[in-house]
């Protein structure tokens, strides 16, 4: 189990494209160059101006090392008024414990389910019914943030998985998203 962020951008309307290529283009080699493992990245099928994707860390001290490199660095240095040029929000992050995630070669649609159960208990009795290790299934990380230029939201208890599943008895939303190609 690694720290995996799980981060949700809202994009100026009409910038997604530009943000995905920049991203391709710069951003994976250059945070993978920092010690950071990039994951699946997305595009939200029902909000065209949304960009979901995955970052993971061994452990935490990892995690503040990297993000320190890579921000710091001159990937960031280079690209960062463009890529901000396209965001409107980029503080919708969820540290989380689990494997990571990548979509398979060849899918065209992936369902992330973000559900907020009200006991761990029933919630795993839930899991062993309905989820496998396919679903790669992750939980709120509840260590402090230690990159604090980076928030992420706290005070929440998620389970977050990936695939089709029977949908949980609570709260729940599903992301339809489409796995970006290179």
């Amino acid at each position: 189990m690694r720290i995996v962020e799980l981060r949700q951008y809202t994009l100026r309307p009409g910038s997604r494209e530009t943000l995905i290529e920049l991203f391709e283009r710069a951003f994976v080699t250059g945070q993978q160059a920092a010690g950071i493992t990039v994951g699946g990245r997305f595009r939200d099928l029902d909000d065209p101006d949304r960009f979901v994707w995955l970052r993971a860390f061994p452990d935490m001290a990892h995690r503040r090392r990297a993000l320190e490199a890579f921000y710091s660095g001159p990937v960031w240095r280079r690209h960062r008024e463009a890529a901000n040029a396209t965001m409107v929000d980029s503080d919708d992050v969820l540290l989380l414990r689990g494997p990571g995630f990548r979509a398979e070669p060849g899918t065209r649609e992936v369902v992330a389910t973000i559900c907020r159960p009200a006991e761990p208990a029933a919630f795993d009795a839930y899991a062993a019914r309905h989820l496998g290790p396919a679903h790669a299934l992750h939980r709120t990380e509840h260590a402090e943030n230690d990159y604090p230029l980076l928030p992420v939201r706290t005070g929440e208890g998620v389970r977050v998985w990936f695939g089709p599943a029977e949908p949980p008895p609570w709260p729940a939303a599903r992301l339809r998203l489409a796995p970006v190609t290179t």
